[in-house]
């Protein structure tokens, strides 16, 4: 995003769990329930699944419908099946190094006699850690003691004429090392590193004043720093006027937001740039109450993309909030999230905006290109195109962001809001929220300079993470293979992938939080930056998903970066909550074979929902849809700024790549609210021929699009499919209200 001319201003039908995929949950969850007590290692924690959904090979294959993948697939339904001959092996790679402590193997009929469970570091040198010759089949879970990447089952010796099955092949232990305890969290008064400022009501309000204009005038510009802050206010009543700047956040340690309340502002301008907030990226306010000064009524919340305002209340009926700097500039993109605002809101020239389950007493006001709202009490009437506001009663699945906050008692602990379903309104005003609440104890803090290694340690051995603000450089993955694990990041703690490394991978399992976390790609490209699910991923997630809450991610910037795709999501049933992929179009290392980076989003998995998504300046496809039964609610698109001519950017014979591609294959999709625009400033005359491709099916509907040539540099020929009307120096904005 860069400074541009100002301008004028049915239901979806979940899947129905198979018999087959409820009884491998019933199976997983019987196996998990024996781990503490069988073959259970003497340290600190229970051990996790390690090999489920991961890479699996074997000798052989009986047949095409038999594959080793279907061994680690989590569904008992399905087996891996080998040749009629021994011996034969099925391998799992963890993908990490890990600590063994149990295998479980689930048999078919054809099981092997004798068996060895082997154990590799590299997939070539194998150690054994079991061996048996008297095997009777069945469920078989079996103690061992080791340590690798690679597990496998070598079979020696069949008990039939057939080959050997396996329903499962489950490899349980924790990833990390030698499970040495990490550093414990102490929930009253944790160490959350020099760049988290924490005040109470007897702080005096110079201090706190103080405090706020020396980070303000370091971040006012600095939007490419290392630089990373949090400022959090215990419950009580302050004054103070927070403005924010690069790479701050500000919230409230209350579990409402009226539990700490702001007399003065919580603002962002853009005098720094004349007016012009289209770069007014990266910060956050979150869980506060504001009373302007007596006298104001105006706040200025003048931001583009990576800004949540989120669970706030700005205070007084007679207010309002602008979403721009006022008469001398305009803004382009933001969130707003379970807010309650008791007056006006005003956009001005804010060009797109997305908001959800939040509550505007006084209404809304404004229009440009495309404003959603979503489960929002107070929005206004749709009316796409003029104005531009795509109107969407409900939410139909959705989890607020965790958030951090001090009880009664001055315990830090961590709130996880419950899911809801068919949702409007914001979850705290006039109601108790409903969730389960965890104790900073079961917290590892993460400090700038901790190794993935440590990280890995601390998840393996049953922890949670907490992101202290900073740049936290990995060199090896962040393996999240448990359940339910929460991951929250303060002061938009940003992960920096090094050596071509992934910067996180989460299994394909329940409930992973991730949130408040920016992920930043190194000079060595990494093929992807965040991957939630192995590929192949399967299991059912309906009732308890993964998601993921204002998770950023940059490609280039601060210098060189290079990831060949940003984010791939391959379990079902993820929730995506304000997302930005952002390949960069201005700062250091910048440019068509500099910051090299193919994709944003891939999304493998079926049931998948995004809200507010964000994907800008990739160089192929900005968005892949791979999965069945998707939804999109508001996404905003660039397309690349930089190709420096029309041969450098074909996909065959086609001129550019779409912003958002469904594949052919998918047979049911439905997207709200999407504008996609180009700005082909090296080259004025490159054409993209559209921004949405998409199977011609009637249960995939695309509802209120727009195309923008923004200050007529450069063309879409059309909006989706061989549909819409070209956009050019001629014609700068098309609308579309459906398709089909």
């Amino acid at each position: 995003m860069t400074a541009r001319a100002p301008h004028v201003p049915p239901p979806h039908l979940r899947r129905r769990p198979t018999t087959r995929r409820l009884l491998a949950g019933l199976a997983v969850t019987l196996v998990a329930a024996l781990v503490p007590t069988v073959g259970a290692a003497p340290a600190q924690a229970a051990p996790v699944l390690l090999s489920q959904g991961r890479p699996a090979t074997a000798s052989s294959t009986e047949g095409g419908a038999y594959p080793a993948s279907a061994a680690v697939d989590g569904n008992s339904g399905t087996r891996w099946s080998s040749a009629f001959s021994d011996p034969q092996w099925l391998r799992v790679d963890l993908g990490v190094r890990a600590t063994l402590t149990q295998v479980t193997l689930a048999w078919e009929a054809a099981h092997a006699r004798a068996f060895q469970i082997q154990v590799s570091d590299d997939g070539t040198s194998w150690t054994t850690v079991h061996s048996t010759s008297t095997a009777t089949g069945g469920t078989q879970t079996v103690a061992v003691s080791g340590a690798g990447r690679y597990v496998r089952m070598y079979g020696t010796q069949r008990a039939t004429g057939y080959g050997y099955s396996l329903w499962e092949f489950q490899v349980w232990g924790e990833t990390g090392g030698t499970g040495t305890p990490v550093e414990p969290t102490d929930p009253r008064n944790p160490n959350l590193g020099p760049n988290t400022f924490v005040f109470d009501p007897s702080t005096p309000t110079a201090t706190i004043q103080s405090r706020l204009n020396t980070l303000f005038t370091q971040q006012e510009t600095n939007q490419f720093g290392p630089q990373r802050y949090a400022v959090l206010f215990k419950p009580g009543t302050y004054t103070a006027d927070v403005n924010l700047g690069f790479f701050t956040q500000v919230a409230g340690l209350g579990m409402s937001p009226d539990d700490v309340n702001l007399n003065g502002h919580v603002r962002v301008e853009a005098n720094w740039f004349n007016g012009n907030a289209t770069q007014n990226f990266w910060r956050a306010a979150e869980n506060l109450s504001v009373t302007l000064p007596a006298g104001v009524q105006v706040e200025r919340w003048a931001v583009s993309q990576a800004a949540p305002y989120r669970r706030m209340h700005l205070r007084g009926a007679q207010n309002q909030i602008q979403l721009w700097n006022g008469h001398d500039g305009w803004s382009s993109g933001g969130l707003m999230a379970d807010t309650r605002i008791d007056g006006l809101v005003v956009s001005g020239s804010q060009q797109q905006w997305y908001s959800r389950n939040s509550e505007f007493g006084n209404g809304w006001t404004g229009s440009v290109w495309n404003m959603v709202f979503q489960g929002v009490t107070g929005a206004p009437a749709p009316n796409f195109p003029n104005p531009s506001h795509t109107v969407v009663p409900t939410t139909p699945v959705v989890r607020e962001k965790p958030f951090l906050y001090v009880d009664g008692t001055g315990e830090y602990r961590v709130f996880v809001p419950a899911l809801r379903t068919n949702s409007s309104g914001t979850t705290w005003y006039n109601k108790t929220p409903a969730g389960s609440s965890i104790s900073l104890a079961d917290f590892f803090v993460v400090r700038p300079g901790t190794s993935a290694a440590t990280i890995n340690t601390a998840l393996a051995q049953g922890k949670h993470l907490l992101f202290t603000p900073g740049v936290h450089r990995v060199t090896e993955p962040i393996q999240v293979n448990r359940a339910n694990t929460v991951i929250l990041g303060l002061g938009l703690a940003t992960i920096q992938t090094d050596n071509g490394t992934v910067g996180m991978r989460v299994a394909d399992v329940d409930g992973v939080k991730v949130a408040g976390i920016m992920f930043e790609a190194g000079t060595t490209t990494s093929p992807v930056l965040m991957e939630v699910g192995p590929s192949g991923s399967s299991a059912d997630h309906a009732a308890n998903p993964t998601s993921l809450h204002d998770v950023f991610f940059r490609i280039g910037g601060p210098g060189v970066g290079r990831a060949t795709t940003s984010l791939v999501v391959n379990s079902d049933d993820v929730i995506g909550d304000h997302m930005w992929l952002w390949r960069a179009d201005h700062g250091d290392g910048v440019g068509w074979t500099v910051n090299t980076a193919d994709t944003g989003l891939v999304v493998n998995g079926d049931d998948v929902t995004m809200y507010g998504l964000f994907v800008e300046h990739y160089q192929k496809y900005q968005t892949v849809w791979n999965g069945n039964r998707g939804r999109t609610y508001f996404y905003q698109n660039e397309l690349p700024y930089d190709p420096p001519n029309q041969a450098a950017w074909m996909n065959g014979a086609t001129r550019g790549y779409a912003a958002y591609k469904v594949a052919d294959s998918v047979t049911s999709h439905q997207a709200w609210g999407l504008g996609s625009y180009a700005y082909f400033n090296v080259d004025p005359s490159v054409v993209a021929e559209r921004s949405f491709e998409v199977p011609n099916n009637p249960n995939v509907r695309f509802t209120n699009m727009v195309t923008v040539s923004l200050g007529g540099v450069g063309t879409i020929n059309r909006m989706i499919n061989n549909t819409g009307n070209t956009v050019n120096s001629a014609n700068q904005v098309a609308y579309l209200t459906t398709y089909p």
